[in-house]
């Protein structure tokens, strides 16, 4: 094949490429076989040395694929870019709204278990109070007042067991659910952070 079939073919088959891309192909191929041509082989030996037009096409192909795909690519990180900071009045003002509903709801939890706690020290308090106020009517020569004031205080000491106990059993769940609140909250952040590189 000559140089002028070989160039006709090729044109052929870059016919879907822009013509500016069309004519720099044709110009670095024709100056491939002019430079071959000037070493001394003749014009087919220079043209079947370069290779088939059909594998030249095919690879001219793949590259012009490769390079619009790797500038949507970077189209497409510019427009995340550009879509994240337009949105951030949107998504800051969420975050910050979903953070302080998580923060709310961990202090209301906290603040029953604390009232919980309470509950329990007054009982305990009580108990302890009612004994001693029991023991001094008792010693003062009012003994029925002395026996229910003691009473009252078993009452309470009874009731304050109960109480540790549930304290207690709340103070655990809440602790663990908190914990895997916070370590979900982590896992996800983090996660995310390690998505975006």
């Amino acid at each position: 094949m000559n140089k002028q079939k070989f160039l006709a073919k090729l044109r052929a088959g870059l016919s879907g490429l822009k013509q500016k891309e069309i004519k720099e192909h044709l110009a670095f191929y024709s100056e491939m076989i002019d430079d071959r041509m000037e070493e001394g082989l003749s014009e087919e030996a220079a043209v079947s040395a370069i290779g088939s037009v059909d594998d030249i096409v095919e690879q001219i192909m793949v590259d012009n694929l490769l390079d619009e795909c790797s500038k949507v690519k970077r189209v497409s990180k510019t427009l995340a870019i550009v879509l994240l900071i337009l949105g951030s009045p949107l998504w800051v003002s969420l975050l910050a709204a979903a953070f302080a509903v998580l923060l709310a709801a961990m202090i209301t939890i906290w603040s029953v278990i604390l009232s919980l706690w309470s509950g329990f020290a007054a009982l305990a308090a009580s108990s302890l109070v009612c004994m001693a106020a029991g023991s001094v009517f008792a010693c003062y020569g009012n003994g029925a007042a002395g026996l229910a004031t003691i009473g009252a205080g078993l009452v309470c000491a009874g009731l304050s067991v109960f109480a540790f106990c549930g304290c207690r059993a709340v103070t655990g769940g809440s602790w663990l659910f908190t914990k895997k609140v916070a370590g979900s909250m982590k896992k996800y952040f983090f996660s995310r952070k390690g998505d975006v590189q």
